[in-house]
C-alpha cells in the first residue's frame, strides 16, 4: 500500500508537488492530509517522518521524505513512467534544475507564499524577487527551447518531475498577477490545465483553514475560496 501525507492544498506547496505527478500518471494512492499551523500538527506529522515536514511517501516498509527525494523513489519503484528525462544530458538538466528549485528562490517564496484562494494585483516585491523570476522563467525557456520541441511540458510531451517541482512557481505567478512573456504564459497554462492540478486547486478552495503566515498583508483582488455550506 502507498500512502503519501500531505498538507492544506490552499497552502502546501511541497506537497503539490508530488501529489500532482502521481495523479497524473494514475500512481494509486491513500492520502493523509494534515493542516499545518494545529496545536498537534508536528505531533501528527512526526507519526510519519522524523523531520517532521510534509510530504512523506509510505510504501510499506519504506518511508521517503522531501519532494525531490520522493519523486526519485517514484522513479526507481515505476521505471516505466517519464517521471525523469530518459536521455543523459537532458536527465542531467533536469536533475540540476529541479534541484535548484528545491535548494534555492527563497525571495520568492517569502515575499509570494502559494495561496490558491486568493489573487493580488501586481506589485514591485523587490530586486531578490524580481531576479529569482528571471531566473525561473529562464529555467523554463532554456528547456523548452532545448528539449521541449514534441510537446508543451519543459521536457517535451511528458510531465515530470521538473514540471511538479515548479508547479507551486506557477500559481505563485499566477496569483500574484506577475507579468510574463507569451512564452511563459503557455506554459503556465498548460500546467494549470492539467486535470490533477485542477483537482487539487477545486479540493483546496473547499478547505476552510487560514494559515495567517502564509497570507500576505495586501487587500487581495480576488478570493476564490468556496463559500461556506
Amino acid at each position: 500500500m502507498t500512502t503519501l501525507v500531505i498538507a492544506n492544498k490552499n497552502y502546501s506547496s511541497w506537497s503539490l508537488r508530488p501529489w500532482i505527478l502521481m495523479r497524473h500518471h494514475g500512481i494509486a494512492f491513500d492520502e493523509v492530509m494534515i493542516p499545518l499551523d494545529q496545536p498537534d500538527t508536528r505531533q501528527q506529522i512526526l507519526r510519519y517522518s522524523p523531520a517532521g515536514k510534509v510530504p512523506v511517501l509510505v510504501e510499506g516498509a519504506v518511508v521517503v521524505w522531501e519532494s525531490l527525494a520522493i519523486m526519485d523513489a517514484l522513479a526507481d519503484s515505476h521505471p516505466d513512467l517519464p517521471i525523469w528525462p530518459k536521455a543523459p544530458a537532458a536527465r542531467a538538466l533536469a536533475r540540476s534544475v529541479a534541484a535548484e528549485m528545491h535548494a534555492g528562490f527563497r525571495a520568492l517564496r517569502a515575499a509570494m507564499p502559494m495561496n490558491l484562494a486568493r489573487r493580488f494585483a501586481h506589485r514591485d516585491r523587490g530586486p531578490e524577487v524580481a531576479a529569482d523570476v528571471a531566473r525561473i522563467t529562464a529555467i523554463w525557456r532554456d528547456a523548452r527551447t532545448r528539449y521541449g520541441a514534441d510537446g508543451p511540458f519543459l521536457f517535451g510531451a511528458d510531465f515530470g518531475a521538473v514540471d511538479a517541482m515548479y508547479a507551486p512557481v506557477v500559481t505563485r505567478l499566477d496569483s500574484y498577477s506577475w507579468p510574463v512573456d507569451p512564452d511563459i504564459r503557455v506554459y503556465m497554462d498548460t500546467v494549470m490545465a492539467l486535470p490533477a492540478f485542477r483537482e487539487w486547486r477545486d479540493q483546496g478552495l473547499r478547505e476552510t483553514w487560514v494559515v495567517p503566515h502564509d497570507e500576505v498583508d495586501e487587500e487581495p483582488i480576488a478570493d476564490y475560496r468556496a463559500p461556506a455550506q
